[in-house]
C-alpha cells in the first residue's frame, strides 16, 4: 500500500472540511510526525555504526541512498512505516471531533498530543 498524504486522507479521517490552510498544516504535522515516528523505531534497531553510516545519507539529504541503504540493511522498514502510519491515522482519527472543533473557534494550532516517540531519522524517501 502507498502511503499518500493528501486531501482524500484527510477526507478518510474525518478532516475534510478542514479550511485549506489548516489541511496543509495538518498534512505536514502527520508527516513530520509520521517520519519522527519511523525514524526512532529504526534508530533502536541499529547499531552506532548503522546509524553512522546512515546519519551520512541523512546530512547528506541523499534521499535515493539513504533509501536504497534502508532496503539493503533494514528490508522491512515499510512495514515499519506502514504499522506506524496505521497507529498515527487512528489517533488523528479518534481526535478528529476536537480538531475540527478547534478550527470552528478559530483556534489555528493544532491538539498538542506529541507523538509517543520523537526524533527525526527517516528521509522523505523512506515514505
Amino acid at each position: 500500500m502507498a502511503i499518500k498524504l493528501d486531501h482524500n486522507l484527510l477526507i478518510e479521517l474525518g478532516l475534510g472540511a478542514l479550511p485549506d490552510e489548516e489541511k496543509r498544516a495538518l498534512l505536514s504535522h502527520i508527516y513530520e510526525t509520521l517520519e519522527m515516528r519511523v525514524g526512532m523505531r529504526l534508530a533502536d534497531q541499529m547499531s552506532n555504526e548503522q546509524l553512522d553510516e546512515f546519519e551520512k545519507y541523512f546530512e547528506a539529504k541523499d534521499d535515493a541512498g539513504a533509501f536504497q541503504w534502508l532496503e539493503t540493511n533494514f528490508p522491512n522498514y515499510k512495514q515499519i512505516v506502514e504499522e506506524e502510519y496505521t497507529k498515527l491515522k487512528e489517533e488523528i482519527r479518534l481526535s478528529a471531533p476536537q480538531i475540527l472543533q478547534m478550527a470552528n473557534s478559530g483556534n489555528n494550532s493544532l491538539p498538542n498530543n506529541p507523538p509517543a516517540n520523537q526524533g527525526s531519522m527517516t528521509p522523505p524517501a523512506a515514505l
